[in-house]
């Protein structure tokens, strides 16, 4: 007589159960999103970022698994930046929508480190354009771009480092010029926060005339002695219109 093999339990076989797990398993305090808003972007690792970009896992694979395995499959951020979406869609759990996704957010990373590089060297630009500009000439050019309404007097303090390397130009004030109004704790305000050596201190003439002033020749003799007294030697004040200027060091008065 042939056995029958009966059901290990009442009426029913046992099955396996597949158990998945998902972020949402994971206490408040270790999800990305959570982790994100309450410590900063900066905290996070590398694959708890990319899986808040891809929001969602599979079944059985929580999207913080499916993060890291595309690091290991790319081995870096870089290498996931140069694959192609094809690349990307590769990898389990990574749909077409997803793919899109990851690879939008790594072209807006491209476009700010090209903005960067683009920034830095415009900086780096200005900076050797600027280098020792004691030439009258080259101040000049600088100074008249920086004036809209040519019928005002603008003064300006340029701080320069101990070779004469531009450090920066700051605008004291906008009327007359007249003593009071150009006092040296104004003008050498500037040039202390900002460290300066020496200083050119330079005005415009709305008049379109560039000869100095009793009142200019007076402001700039103060601010002479309170430079040596401060240790900031005023090299050159520059008076100047739109189309032309004098210098009082190239006229020998200072």
């Amino acid at each position: 007589m042939k056995m029958i093999e009966k059901p290990l339990t009442d009426g029913c076989y046992n099955k396996r159960k597949e158990i998945s797990y998902t972020v949402h398993d994971l206490p408040k305090s270790e999800r990305p999103r959570e982790r994100l808003i309450e410590l900063g972007a900066d905290s996070l690792t590398s694959a708890e970022l990319i899986s808040i970009i891809l929001n969602t896992g599979i079944k059985g694979e929580s999207v913080l698994m499916i993060s890291q395995k595309i690091l290991m499959q790319f081995g870096s951020l870089k290498g996931i930046m140069d694959a192609s979406l094809e690349d990307l869609q590769q990898i389990k759990g990574l749909g077409q929508m997803k793919a899109s996704k990851l690879k939008a957010s790594f072209a807006i990373a491209k476009k700010v480190i090209e903005e960067l590089r683009i920034s830095n060297e415009y900086k780096e630009s200005e900076k050797k354009r600027y280098n020792a500009v004691t030439s009258p000439d080259i101040l000049f050019g600088i100074l008249r771009n920086k004036i809209l309404n040519f019928s005002k007097e603008h003064f300006f303090v340029i701080s320069l480092d101990t070779r004469n390397n531009f450090i920066g130009i700051d605008q004291i004030s906008v009327g007359t010029l007249t003593a009071s109004l150009v006092h040296p704790r104004e003008t050498f305000e500037s040039a202390i926060k900002r460290h300066a050596a020496h200083i050119i201190i330079s005005h415009n003439h709305p008049s379109g005339d560039t000869e100095p002033s009793e009142d200019d020749i007076k402001i700039t003799r103060r601010l002479v002695d309170a430079g040596k007294i401060m240790g900031i030697e005023v090299l050159d004040h520059l008076i100047f219109t739109e189309s032309k200027y004098f210098s009082f060091k190239e006229k020998f008065l200072i």
